[in-house]
């Protein structure tokens, strides 16, 4: 039996695939990976919100799997829209790696400092524990952003920690953000592996449960809100209970909630906005 796997085609991106290979290979099944390239990974230089919608990142990856080019599509889970696309579902969550944003080029945040993101709720909050920070908008792929931080001279930029970890670079990291002072990206750390509504049983073995149960409130909370990674809407489930957060994009109000049904964290959200 033949798995075809689809994945973008960044180096972060194929190291995901691949651990999910790995875990899929089994007596009788052969793993293809399928590189795919997607919106955002053609245009890297214009805000995502000019690109288009939150899926700019599975976007493609979707319709291969819904045209039937692939039967797994790999995703980071933040990079997903906070609701499943008709007739497909993650079959699978891999287990949770650091859901943490890391601090690269800078062991801690310090007045005045020029920060490189193109994430909106990283700048709102980075704002928030430092106002007089400049936050400088960068994107690309985790090398490129390394890279860029350099040559322009920022004093440091901001990267999931997950992503540098599974690419060896680690030591690139100068500080991990306790999400008190940084709330990740719903899904932050966990890789998805989405498949047609009735192909479950592709990936279902693999499955790790408290990611689900994890990953899955967090999606549904920034969908009851009604954001994504356009807006400064966050959600993390820290295993005990779930977190959302909502902010102005001038960051002069940020709103924290906890509790444990995500439909009522993001009610109290909604409720307490302006």
């Amino acid at each position: 039996m033949l798995i075809r796997v689809g994945s973008r085609g960044s180096r972060l991106a194929l190291v995901q695939a691949e651990s999910a290979a790995a875990r899929l290979r089994a007596p009788g099944i052969e793993i293809a990976l399928v590189p795919i390239t997607t919106a955002g990974d053609r245009d890297r230089t214009r805000p995502f919100g000019e690109i288009g919608d939150r899926g700019v990142f599975v976007k493609e990856l979707e319709e291969a799997l819904l045209g039937g080019r692939v039967d797994v599509a790999v995703h980071s889970a933040k990079d997903m829209t906070s609701t499943d696309t008709e007739g497909l579902v993650v079959g699978a969550y891999l287990g949770r790696e650091d859901p943490r944003d890391a601090l690269c080029g800078a062991e801690g945040i310090r007045p005045g400092m020029r920060i490189g993101t193109a994430s909106i709720r990283r700048r709102v909050q980075l704002l928030a524990l430092e106002p007089s920070l400049s936050i400088e908008p960068l994107r690309g792929n985790v090398d490129t952003r390394l890279r860029k931080r350099r040559e322009r001279g920022l004093d440091a930029i901001v990267l999931a920690a997950c992503g540098l970890d599974r690419l060896g670079l680690s030591g690139e990291i100068g500080h991990r953000f306790d999400p008190d002072d940084l709330l990740p990206e719903a899904g932050q750390g966990a890789v998805a592996l989405q498949v047609r509504a009735g192909d479950v049983d592709l990936v279902g073995a693999v499955d790790h449960e408290p990611t689900r149960r994890r990953v899955e409130a967090e999606r549904a909370c920034v969908g009851a809100i009604g954001g994504g990674c356009l807006a400064p809407v966050a959600a993390y489930h820290d295993g005990e209970r779930l977190t959302g957060l909502v902010a102005a994009e001038d960051a002069s109000w940020i709103e924290r909630r906890s509790g444990e049904d995500p439909s009522a964290v993001a009610a109290e959200l909604l409720a307490c906005m302006p």
